[in-house]
């Protein structure tokens, strides 16, 4: 794999944002990091070859501010990370106060470091479009005020124009996502783009994905099924500077290779 820092991506005018949902897997030793490689230095190894990474652990547990320090040590001057709500925010929804507060002083390091790009609040499937949840979306932007936040549905309800556009309205970027085609799923179509563009990319594994667990995420993307995204990521060019295109499909390193076909297909769509 090259190594491609300092190497700016854009299409149709647009700067585009290329990564992972997350960097720090064992099995990618082979697939992308060397075998010996220790955990403290894979993100600089990643920070290499992509210019932006999704940080998934803050959902399972909100860090100490000197975690994300490092890792702002650790990243080039122009990385960007965007970080992902706690789980008492997107899915129990029962987040206290205190733990808002711990959020807002963990992000300090990156915010100051200027490597803060988006917050990304991803809610369930079970996660459906009532009144009390519409509220709660509307809701989010005074608990993290001057952060762009970013939602991503799991369930195709939320999927129309009205609903969609008063979040918009209200300044929440909504995430677009490519998953199976399965009942009730959000189909794979872009949604919002402003203040960005940011697309996140599941896989299509349709025989495990009700099963949970990491094996939902075992999908490895050819070429044809990511050039279908080109129109898509067309339309979002049209509404935003930046794009943010993020791989989820981590197990046994599937994510960086899909990484790496979108990084040659835009180049190349770019360049036609």
């Amino acid at each position: 794999m090259n190594d491609t820092t300092g190497k700016e991506l854009t299409f149709e005018g647009s700067t585009v944002r290329l990564g992972t949902s997350g960097y720090s897997f064992d099995d990618w030793k082979g697939p992308f990091y060397p075998q010996g490689v220790r955990k403290g230095d894979m993100l600089g190894f990643y920070a290499r070859h992509f210019d932006t990474a999704e940080v998934n652990s803050t959902y399972y547990r909100i860090l100490s501010p000197g975690v994300l320090r490092r890792m702002v040590e650790k990243t080039p001057e122009d990385f960007l990370f965007c970080v992902k709500l706690h789980s008492s925010m997107t899915h129990s929804r029962d987040a206290t106060e205190e733990q808002w507060e711990q959020y807002r002083e963990m992000l300090r390091p990156v915010r100051d470091g200027g490597k803060l790009a988006v917050l990304l609040g991803q809610f369930p499937y079970s996660f459906k479009p009532t009144p009390q949840n519409v509220d709660y979306l509307l809701g989010l932007p005074e608990e993290l005020p001057g952060d762009t936040l970013a939602i991503e549905f799991r369930f195709d309800g939320w999927y129309d124009k009205g609903l969609l556009q008063r979040f918009a309205d209200a300044g929440l970027g909504l995430v677009s996502v490519d998953l199976p085609s399965l009942g009730h799923l959000p189909p794979r179509v872009p949604i919002g783009g402003r203040p960005v563009g940011y697309v996140r990319f599941h896989g299509r594994n349709a025989e495990k994905w009700w099963e949970g667990g990491p094996l939902r995420y075992d999908y490895g993307y050819d070429r044809a099924e990511l050039k279908s995204w080109m129109p898509a990521l067309r339309w979002l060019s049209r509404q935003s500077d930046t794009i943010f295109l993020f791989f989820n499909n981590c197990h046994g390193g599937q994510a960086v290779r899909g990484a790496e076909i979108m990084r040659d297909l835009l180049g190349g769509e770019a360049g036609e």
